[in-house]
């Protein structure tokens, strides 16, 4: 069957992260991209983001929030499972311009959409700063990640308990204030 996985790791609660053996998406996905998976045969089927890849390992990276049935069947398998389909990647890859500043910006789950186009910017020649936010510390994801590639990362949490308080939207709008091309 393949889609073995080979890294399953928590990231914050109920949200996990998987690297996965799928050579055929490892080597073709880009940012932006998709894959949808079905956990076992009577699943359902959910899409998730291509959150990293690996074309030399022939693995991907998803990350999963746990929501419903079939993100809790998901999050609870472990290194050396299989998942039962795995299809893609599907959806058209972001455009990435070059020699520009972007800034990518992600709140909670959605900062695994982001890992992938800081990369895909990185990669390119862009100057990329990365505004990550989260509603407390405990639920912020992928920092590590995402600042190991970045130019500059700006953290939020709605509390205050990391990083600056309030939301990402107030972070890019001082970005903007503060006269940086973007």
């Amino acid at each position: 069957m393949g889609n073995r996985i080979v890294t399953a790791k928590e990231l914050a609660p109920q949200t996990m992260l998987f690297e996965i053996e799928v050579e055929h998406i490892a080597q073709r996905g880009k940012a932006g991209q998709f894959i949808i998976l079905r956990v076992n045969d009577e699943g359902e089927r959910i899409p998730l983001t291509i959150a990293n890849r690996n074309p030399e390992k022939g693995t991907i990276t998803i990350v999963a929030q746990e929501v419903g049935k079939t993100t809790e069947l998901l999050n609870a398998l472990d290194v050396g499972d299989e998942i039962h389909d795995l299809a893609g990647p599907l959806g058209k890859p972001t455009e990435i311009p070059t020699g520009k500043t972007v800034v990518c910006v992600g709140g909670g789950i959605g900062n695994a959409v982001v890992w992938p186009q800081v990369q895909a910017l990185k990669d390119a020649g862009n100057k990329v700063i990365a505004i990550l936010g989260a509603r407390t510390k405990d639920l912020l994801i992928l920092e590590e990640e995402i600042t190991a590639i970045a130019d500059d990362v700006i953290v939020t949490t709605d509390d205050g308990s990391y990083g600056r308080k309030g939301m990402v939207t107030h972070a890019l709008d001082d970005l903007i204030e503060s006269g940086e091309k973007i």
